[in-house]
């Protein structure tokens, strides 16, 4: 979608990109950007798997900008002050009259983008397709916009930032888990999707624990969580948590895993969660985890654990969470699933 909103404005003569390098800011796996210059383009993006998505396809990708750049495309995020927050960035990048490109669906709120930006500089006529537009302007200087990314403080004394899971509080459901941990757990200890500390926080004040792992897509979360997390048994680790392999594996895992993918709900990501839990524990291990009361995890929790409770009975606040112990190992599954 992306491809044909640029090719369209590029074929029709109406965007004219200057010669230098190209910063793309926070595209998604799925963006085709085959429409810029691929050895002048510059992806910037700080979640793992876009990340890795982009690099593997031989962009130069990197999680800040880096050097000097003639253009800036912003790929439109959910969250309405990260998108300001990135507009501002990419003004900043090619610094005053250099060129930014906004490009986003409907459904993300490109359309009040664009008032916005009219309301400060002149923008020509945007490009209007497959359900989303694509508008550029000269830059000038964004400073209330670029102040949006600066951290902030939440309830609980809590660093968060613009765009991430639970920015603007503590989620119900991990404070739901975070209550009902008990006293004690594993000395080995993995927050599986830590996100910006929470969760992280409750478990090193829980008795036994030696060390503990945060594992984080987000970059900037996990930014974050090395700000709210200083107690020296934390190591961060930024990564897929579906594919992590830990140097010696844990005897507990803590998780609240994400079910969305974009605007979809995606229960199949919390599959991977639980699989991944299960592989990375040792044989008397416990997994700790907390869901909405719609997901259908029963089933995998049941195949990958051989002991698989709900402490606190079926619900509390909407939520389910889970005790399973002993994970039944890769050798044993495969034997089962023969």
């Amino acid at each position: 979608m992306r491809a044909a909103r640029l090719n369209l404005a590029l074929e029709s003569g109406g965007l004219i990109l200057p010669e230098g390098r190209i910063a793309v800011l926070s595209p998604q796996a799925g963006d085709d950007l085959s429409a810029l210059p691929r050895e002048r383009v510059q992806v910037v993006q700080g979640f793992w798997q876009d990340h890795a998505h982009f690099q593997q396809a031989g962009y130069a990708t990197s999680v800040v900008a880096e050097g000097a750049f003639a253009a800036a495309l912003v790929c439109v995020p959910r969250a309405k002050d990260q998108a300001r927050a990135l507009i501002a960035q990419a003004a900043a990048l090619v610094g005053p009259g250099g060129l930014v490109l906004v490009d986003g669906q409907k459904t993300d709120g490109i359309d009040s983008l664009l008032r916005e930006c009219r309301g400060r500089v002149a923008v020509p006529e945007p490009v209007t397709k497959a359900h989303g537009k694509l508008f550029w302007f000269r830059a000038v200087a964004l400073d209330d916009w670029a102040a949006l990314a600066a951290p902030r403080v939440i309830a609980g004394g809590f660093h968060t930032c613009p765009g991430l899971f639970s920015a603007d509080g503590i989620d119900p459901g991990s404070a739901a888990l975070a209550a009902a941990l008990p006293a004690k757990l594993g000395g080995r200890v993995a927050d599986l999707g830590a996100g910006w500390g929470y969760l992280a926080q409750a478990i090193l004040q829980r008795g036994g624990v030696r060390a503990l792992h945060l594992i984080e897509a987000d970059h900037a979360a996990l930014a974050l969580a090395r700000l709210n997390v200083s107690d020296p048994r934390a190591q961060f680790h930024w990564a897929d948590a579906t594919r992590f392999k830990p140097a010696q594996k844990f005897e507990t895992v803590v998780m609240n895993p994400p079910f969305h993918v974009g605007r979809a709900a995606d229960p199949a990501l919390g599959v991977a969660f639980i699989k991944a839990a299960a592989a990375m524990l040792v044989p008397s291990g416990v997994l700790w985890m907390v869901a909405n009361l719609h997901l259908p995890y029963e089933r995998v929790l049941n195949e990958v654990f051989r002991e698989v409770t709900q402490p606190l009975g079926p619900a509390r606040g909407g939520f389910k969470i889970y005790r399973a112990a002993r994970p039944v190992g890769e050798r044993r599954l495969g034997q089962d699933e023969r």
